[in-house]
């Protein structure tokens, strides 16, 4: 059974693969930001984003407002700077930094060291 097309005004954008129908039909929306009150577009790419990702609401902050949110949680994913801690290579006695708090019993390898030993 071919799949089926119909007009974007008569559907809302959805995916039925019982019927075999797909439509495509994303349109910039506004929004309002529940941290700043402010006005956002949700373009149309990202919602076609958002719908290839299976995600299932719409954002509630603009961009402005999520970044924002990460910095103050600590994740900035790779754009942020990580915490680097201060640690002592077990092998070689060198002062070196990691981006993960080290733990007692476990050895710290400078880079030089890490690489050598992998």
């Amino acid at each position: 059974m071919g799949a089926k097309t119909r007009s974007a005004k008569d559907m809302p954008n959805t995916l039925n693969q019982s019927e075999g129908i797909f439509l495509m039909a994303f349109v910039d929306k506004t929004l309002v930001c529940n941290e700043c009150g402010k006005e956002f577009i949700f373009s149309a790419g990202e919602q076609e984003f958002y719908a290839e990702k299976g995600f299932k609401n719409e954002p509630v902050r603009c961009k402005s407002c999520r970044d924002e949110r990460k910095k103050r949680s600590g994740f900035a994913g790779r754009k942020g700077q990580k915490q680097m801690y201060d640690a002592v290579c077990a092998e070689c006695g060198s002062p070196t930094q990691v981006p993960f708090k080290p733990r007692d019993g476990r050895p710290i390898y400078c880079s030089s060291c890490f690489m050598k030993n992998r």
